[in-house]
C-alpha cells in the first residue's frame, strides 16, 4: 500500500508540473497522433497486398499495434523518465538525498520523474485493442483476460528490471544515457510480430532486450494464441529479472559515493 500511495502521490505532483505548461498536452497529443497514422498507415499498406503478415491477421496486428502504445506510453510515463532522473542524480552526487529517506530507495528511484502527458500514448493504445477485439469478433473469456493480464505484466515487469539494470550501471560509468537511447531504437521493433526477424536478432528481442515479451506476448494472449508453456516461462523470466535487478540495485548502492562521501 505504502508502494501505491507512493506512485500516487508522484502522479499528482507530475500533473502539477505538467499543467505549467499545458502547450505540452497538445504537442504530445499531435506527436502520438501523427505517429498513430503513420503505423496505421503501414498496416494499410501492408494489408492492401495480402491477408496475413506472417501469420498475424489485420485485427491481431492492431492488436499488437495497442500493446506496443500501451506498454511504450507506460515506459515513457513512468519507467524512462525515473530512470534518466535517477541516473542523473547519481552523476551529480544528489542521489544522497533519495538514500536517506525512510522509504526504500528502489522504489523511490523508480517513480519519482512522471511525464503525465505520455499517458496519451496508454489511451489510443488501450482503444486500438478494444477495436481489435470487436474487428475479431471474439468473446474474451476470462483466462484469455487473465491471460493478457499476466503476459502484459510480465512485460511491463521486464522492461522495468532491464531498465533498472542498466542504470544501476551508473554507479560505475557515470555517462550511460545513449544506452537507454539505443533500447528506444531497438524497442520500435516490438511494434511488428517479432517472428519476422532474423533468427539472430529475434533472439536478441527476446533474451537480450525483452521487446518480444513486452509485446508480442501480449498481443498473442490477446488474439487467443498464447500457449500455457510461453505465459508460464514470460512469469519466470519476470520474476528472475525482477530478483537480479533487485540484488544488482543493493550491489551498485553499495558502491555509490555521494556528494556527501
Amino acid at each position: 500500500m505504502s508502494f501505491l500511495r507512493l506512485i500516487w502521490l508522484f502522479i499528482r505532483l507530475g500533473v502539477m508540473n505538467e499543467l505549467e505548461y499545458r502547450t505540452n498536452f497538445f504537442f504530445q497529443l499531435f506527436q502520438t497522433a501523427l505517429g498513430l497514422a503513420a503505423a496505421l498507415a503501414q498496416l494499410a499498406i501492408i494489408f492492401s497486398h495480402t491477408e496475413s503478415f506472417a501469420g498475424w491477421r489485420p485485427a491481431e496486428m492492431l492488436g499488437l499495434l495497442g500493446v506496443f502504445f500501451v506498454v511504450g506510453g507506460a515506459i515513457r510515463t513512468f519507467i524512462q523518465p525515473s530512470m534518466q532522473r535517477f541516473m542523473e542524480d547519481v552523476r551529480l552526487g544528489t542521489l544522497d538525498f533519495t538514500l536517506t529517506k525512510p522509504e526504500d530507495a528502489q522504489v523511490l528511484v523508480s517513480v519519482k520523474q512522471v511525464e503525465v502527458w505520455k499517458l496519451i500514448d496508454v489511451a489510443l493504445g488501450a482503444a486500438l485493442m478494444v477495436v481489435a477485439l470487436v474487428r475479431l469478433g471474439e468473446t474474451v473469456g476470462l483466462a484469455q483476460a487473465l491471460g493478457f493480464v499476466a503476459a502484459l505484466l510480465a512485460g511491463a515487469a521486464m522492461v522495468y528490471s532491464f531498465f533498472l539494470i542498466l542504470a544501476t550501471c551508473t554507479f560505475w560509468f557515470v555517462r550511460l544515457e545513449n544506452i537507454l537511447v539505443i533500447f528506444q531504437a531497438m524497442w520500435e521493433a516490438g511494434r511488428w510480430p517479432v517472428g519476422i526477424y532474423p533468427p539472430w536478432l529475434r533472439y536478441s528481442l527476446t533474451f537480450i532486450v525483452p521487446v518480444a515479451f513486452a509485446t508480442t506476448v501480449p498481443a498473442e494472449a490477446l488474439a487467443g494464441r498464447l500457449t500455457l508453456e510461453t505465459l508460464l516461462g514470460a512469469l519466470a523470466l519476470a520474476a528472475a529479472l525482477l530478483a537480479f535487478s533487485r540484488w544488482f540495485w543493493t550491489v551498485g548502492v553499495r558502491h555509490y559515493s555521494g556528494a556527501s562521501a
